[in-house]
């Protein structure tokens, strides 16, 4: 740990700080979202980390994913706000955190996704289906959640895996056109 909130650590040890984060979802062409194994916890999250004393968050978003993950943002999308109880967290370290996080969809990138600095173990595509919030680090699970239902609003059909970058779109593809082509008898 580096920066501002390691040079907070050392005045207040493992007292509970209110950590600013911004962070991106990466979905790829078939919506499939990238995630990583954490070394620290060993459950699955995406990037992100700690906005450092002015630094811009989306400039910390595109700088974390960079240094995770190894890629390079390309347009980001706001996605959520994540704070408030079910942000707070005490990593196994001991050290306590109210997260206040900015969260970032990103369906451009440049570059192969690979772990680069050592806090995430493994890199994987997961389909919206294949995740086990379980298995989500427990602060970042209500923006899963919400991510999983979005999808899912967007996409009644199971079958249509469609473009993560359009979901609206998506969903009036699956229904096949407007909603006065379904009401038009198949055989007049």
């Amino acid at each position: 740990m580096t920066g501002y909130i390691a040079e907070m650590r050392k005045l207040v040890g493992h007292r509970t700080l209110i950590q600013c984060a911004a962070s991106v979802i990466c979905l790829d062409d078939q919506g499939r979202i990238l995630l990583g194994r954490r070394k620290d916890n060993r459950m699955w999250g995406y990037s992100g980390g700690s906005v450092e004393i002015d630094e811009v968050v989306e400039d910390c978003a595109r700088r974390e994913l960079h240094e995770e993950m190894g890629l390079l943002a390309g347009e980001l999308e706001f996605f959520c706000v994540n704070s408030g109880p079910e942000a707070h967290y005490i990593y196994p370290n001991g050290d306590e955190v109210s997260n206040f996080e900015i969260v970032y969809l990103c369906h451009q990138w440049q570059g192969e996704p690979r772990a680069l600095d050592g806090e995430m173990l493994e890199l994987r595509f997961f389909s919206h289906d294949e995740i086990d919030l379980s298995e989500i680090s427990p602060p970042i699970r209500p923006v899963m959640t919400k991510l999983i239902q979005r999808y899912r609003m967007s996409n009644p059909n199971p079958l249509n895996t469609g473009k993560a970058d359009d979901w609206t779109a998506d969903l009036l593809e699956a229904g096949g056109g407007s909603q006065s082509d379904k009401n038009e008898d198949p055989n007049p």
